[in-house]
C-alpha cells in the first residue's frame, strides 16, 4: 500500500488545475468565447455572409435584400400558422406575439448613460491625440508616427471593407485562442514589453528634450 500512496502523492503534486475560463460582462462576451457553439456560430456565419455581401453589393442592396428575406420567412410562418388555425379550428396568438410585445425602446437614462459615457472617450481620444501631433513628448509622437507608417502600408494592402472583416475574423478568433493559451502567451507579452519600456528608457535618456520639466510636472 506504500507505494500506491507515493504514487498518489506524486501524481497529485504534479498535476494542475486547468485555468479558469475567463468571466463574461454580457451577451457579446460569451459569443466571443464561443460558450454557446450554435449561437455563436450563427451570429459569427451570419454577419460575415453580410459583410462578404458588401464587396459585391452597395449598402443599400445589402440592407433592402435582407430585409426582404427577413420579411419573407415571417410572412410564410404567419401564412402557415394561420392556414393551421383554420384547419385546426383553433384560436393561437400571433406566432410572433412575444416579439410584438417586447419593448425595444431604449430608455432615456440608457440613452443619457450612453452619450456621457462616449463623451468620456471621445474627450480622451482627442487630448490624447494633440499631446501625439504636437509633439509634447517627443518619445510618444516618434511612435504614432512609426505607427502611422505602418498604416499607410496597411491602407495600400487593404481597403476598409477588407479590414472590417478581418476585425471581425478575429474577435471571434483571438479571444478563444488567448483563453485556451493564456499562460504562454502573457508570458511571451510580457518579455515584448520589457523590451519596449527598455529601449524607450534608452531613448528618454538619450533625448532629454523628450522629459518633462520638474516644473511642468509640479504644474500638472
Amino acid at each position: 500500500m506504500a507505494p500506491n500512496k507515493k504514487y498518489n502523492s506524486r501524481s497529485n503534486s504534479s498535476y494542475s488545475a486547468p485555468a479558469a475560463p475567463l468571466p463574461e460582462r454580457g451577451p457579446v462576451e460569451a459569443l466571443v468565447y464561443w460558450r454557446d457553439p450554435v449561437s455563436s456560430g450563427i451570429v459569427f456565419g451570419a454577419t460575415l455572409v453580410v459583410l462578404l455581401s458588401f464587396a459585391y453589393m452597395s449598402l443599400i442592396s445589402v440592407v433592402a435584400y435582407l430585409a426582404m428575406f427577413i420579411q419573407s420567412g415571417c410572412i410564410l410562418l404567419r401564412l402557415y400558422k394561420t392556414a393551421l388555425q383554420t384547419v385546426n379550428k383553433t384560436n393561437e396568438s400571433h406566432p410572433f406575439q412575444e416579439y410584438l410585445d417586447l419593448d425595444i425602446r431604449l430608455p432615456q437614462e440608457k440613452a443619457e448613460e450612453l452619450s456621457k459615457l462616449a463623451v468620456v472617450h471621445i474627450n480622451a481620444v482627442l487630448v490624447e491625440l494633440r499631446r501625439l501631433l504636437l509633439a509634447e513628448d517627443l518619445v510618444d509622437s516618434a511612435k504614432f508616427f512609426g505607427i502611422l507608417w505602418v498604416l499607410t502600408y496597411v491602407g495600400a494592402l487593404f481597403n476598409g471593407l477588407t479590414l472590417i472583416i478581418i476585425g471581425f475574423i478575429a474577435l471571434f478568433t483571438l479571444p478563444k485562442v488567448y483563453e485556451n493559451n493564456k499562460t504562454q502567451i502573457d508570458q511571451n507579452i510580457e518579455v515584448v514589453r520589457s523590451k519596449i519600456a527598455e529601449l524607450t528608457n534608452k531613448v528618454r535618456a538619450a533625448i532629454p528634450i523628450g522629459k518633462k520639466n520638474p516644473e511642468t510636472k509640479k504644474k500638472e
